[in-house]
């Protein structure tokens, strides 16, 4: 299987590098790389972190506040939508994050810390990390301290912030 490969690359110098499975969900890599060669991620921030399940970033900036940046919607790659996306939300897998409506993923993404099959089947997994280095980064986010931000639940105390998304390949 062809797959593309990106790095996050964090403020602090950390690296989280993931392949991209564009046969899996061409719209989905399609949508994410075409906002990594706009820099639309740079200066963005993870902005729910959950130990034990995910991290979930592509969204906001940390002004004076949580700030939404948006970017337009695609389709959902995922079965409950009528697509056969057979990647399981196993740990380190990268998924699009959405609201209840099938459609409405456009730029935020989510990394697995754990196996969460449960949401096999309801969300757009499109890639994967490629190191053990990078899973233990994404774990080491997931684990930080969180706090409220007006009704935004499990945001870091002190930002963690996207220096920049760039394909590798």
């Amino acid at each position: 299987m062809r797959t593309v490969n990106v790095a996050i690359k964090f403020t602090d110098g950390k690296i989280i590098r993931l392949e991209l499975f564009p046969e899996v969900a061409p719209i989905t890599v399609e949508n994410f790389l075409k906002l990594v060669n706009e820099n639309f991620y740079n200066g963005l921030c993870f902005h729910r972190v959950i130990p034990g399940f995910m991290i979930q970033g592509g969204g906001f900036e940390m002004k004076d506040g949580l700030e939404q940046k948006s970017a337009p919607t695609i389709k959902g790659e995922f079965l409950a939508n009528g697509v056969n996306n057979d990647i399981s939300h196993v740990a380190g897998v990268v998924s699009m994050a959405r609201t209840n409506v099938k459609d409405s993923a456009s730029s935020q993404f989510f990394i697995c810390v754990a196996d969460c099959t449960y949401l096999d089947g309801q969300y757009a997994a499109f890639g994967r990390v490629r190191d053990r280095q990078s899973l233990d980064n994404a774990i080491a986010i997931s684990n930080v301290p969180t706090g409220r931000w007006m009704y935004h639940d499990d945001v870091p105390v002190e930002p963690v912030v996207i220096d920049s998304i760039y394909i590798e390949d």
